[in-house]
């Protein structure tokens, strides 16, 4: 039962085939027996869920459905704030740490019916993306536990993947939930900023942070945008647009006469030459759809300045006031990052992202949609802290191996990862789909057809 879609699982709930109780035990079930291997669940809230699901079943009893969602087992990044459920963000400083309130996300997903089974891991604040931290330890890829799952939606593309849930949220400003879903072989939408709402006292005007759903199908990951998405007033940047425009068929695009870009290395990044060849079969999938595929050179100049400034004075104003002795590394070399960031830096950050963010308009004005590698490595050695080198090429910090991610961050775009195929020790690889900025559907309506032609995303793994 745990590897049906969610789809699949509601189906059954409505009909009453299955109980929200018999779901959430089968699911409760699978974690005891691959969480151990994997550490993708951090923090279980098993009887709070059991008291969930059994007041979801009296509910269907009486015929009330309470939402899309209704009785469907969850899990929350341990980001994202969750009442009543340790929320630690990775840290040790927030290791004991409760919160009082629900964030926006996940009061969504729960006001749609959805129970939550506990907190998926990630590193701390989400740095960088491989999935450890010292309160945790690390998340290992459920199809090599000697490789890294990504981050830092790791532990909920992990989870995902073993069947521990069938739809998790996550985060991503440099590819939080684009790398992790390329390595564990399912899907994951960046949207764009505004489109899923994320309510901040720190950071409201922040556009390369964003939450978004993942899930194991492409409808699967429609269907949890359709909770999450819509106009919230607490966002300035929100989209006015409902959740509901989700709800439209997935199969409704015509592909002929498409026009996809493609860029193999998104303007001259090193890419491994295992991902290289299993991305190179994207292209020929899309035309075998009546798509016009074009190779391109792209020009992504100035994306990755911008992204670093940003970046840099986001971690200084989020993080700066903690004690730095208390900080890992990689947290503690961004927020002195950003306490270096001159007003001119950001004046010439903002220059830069803005320019890019024309030509890219005028790219889309010529393209439906870029085709390119999520990331530009295979999943490394779990032990490793990062990638160091990449096909020879020495790379000169832990950040530089995500740019094919965090350059893609800045376009404002919303971008999908769709499992490509395997490398040929077995490792997943991931395509990113990019669409022109509000865009998501279009772009969730290619990762269908792509998703539906290829099968890769159901290839599961032993998860042991």
């Amino acid at each position: 039962m745990h590897y049906l879609t969610a789809v699949e699982m509601l189906e059954l709930l409505r009909a009453r085939q299955v109980s929200a109780v018999e779901l959430l035990e089968a699911h409760l079930r699978r974690i005891e027996e691959v969480n151990p291997a994997v550490n993708a669940i951090v923090t279980l809230a098993a009887e709070r869920a059991r008291t969930e699901a059994e007041a979801a079943d009296r509910d269907l009893a009486r015929g009330v459905w309470r939402g899309s969602l209704h009785g469907l087992p969850v899990a929350h990044k341990d980001l994202t704030d969750t009442a009543g459920i340790r929320t630690t963000y990775g840290s040790p400083i927030f290791a004991g740490h409760v919160p009082a309130h629900d964030a926006l996300i996940v009061r969504r997903m729960r006001e749609a019916g959805a129970i939550t089974i506990g907190k998926t891991n990630t590193p701390e604040f989400g740095t960088g993306s491989h999935t450890v931290n010292e309160v945790f330890g690390a998340t290992r890829n459920p199809y090599d536990l000697s490789r890294s799952a990504g981050g830092s939606s790791g532990g909920a593309a992990a989870a995902l993947a073993c069947g521990m849930v069938p739809l998790a949220d996550g985060s991503d400003m440099g590819g939080s939930l684009r790398n992790p879903a390329s390595f564990c072989n399912v899907v994951g939408l960046r949207p764009t900023p505004g489109r899923v709402p994320s309510p901040s006292p720190t950071a409201a005007w922040f556009t390369l942070g964003v939450s978004g759903p993942m899930a194991r199908t492409v409808a699967d990951l429609t269907l949890l945008m359709s909770v999450v998405a819509g106009f919230d007033p607490a966002s300035p940047l929100s989209v006015a647009e409902s959740g509901a425009v989700f709800t439209e068929p997935l199969d409704l695009l015509d592909l002929t006469g498409l026009r996809v870009a493609w860029s193999p290395d998104l303007g001259g990044l090193p890419v491994d030459a295992e991902t290289a060849r299993v991305t190179a079969t994207a292209p020929a999938v899309l035309e075998g759809l009546g798509a016009r595929v074009e190779r391109v050179d792209l020009d992504l100049s100035g994306a990755e300045e911008a992204f670093r400034t940003y970046r840099a004075w986001y971690y200084l104003l989020s993080y700066g006031d903690l004690p730095p002795e208390r900080l890992g590394g990689n947290v503690r070399w961004n927020v002195e990052r950003g306490r270096e960031v001159t007003g001119a830096d950001l004046a010439r950050a903002e220059r830069l992202r803005s320019r890019l963010y024309q030509r890219m308009s005028a790219f889309f004005d010529v393209y439906d949609f870029l085709l390119a590698p999520v990331s530009q490595v295979p999943p490394f050695p779990v032990d490793a802290p990062y990638v160091t080198e990449i096909g020879g090429e020495p790379l000169p910090d832990y950040l530089a191996w995500m740019r094919s991610a965090y350059w893609v961050s800045v376009l404002h775009a919303p971008a999908a990862s769709v499992p490509c195929g395997f490398t040929s020790g077995g490792l997943p690889v991931g395509v990113q789909i990019v669409g022109r900025p509000f865009a998501d559907l279009r772009v969730l309506r290619l990762a269908h057809a792509f998703e539906q032609a290829t099968g890769h995303g159901s290839r599961r793994p032993d998860c042991r």
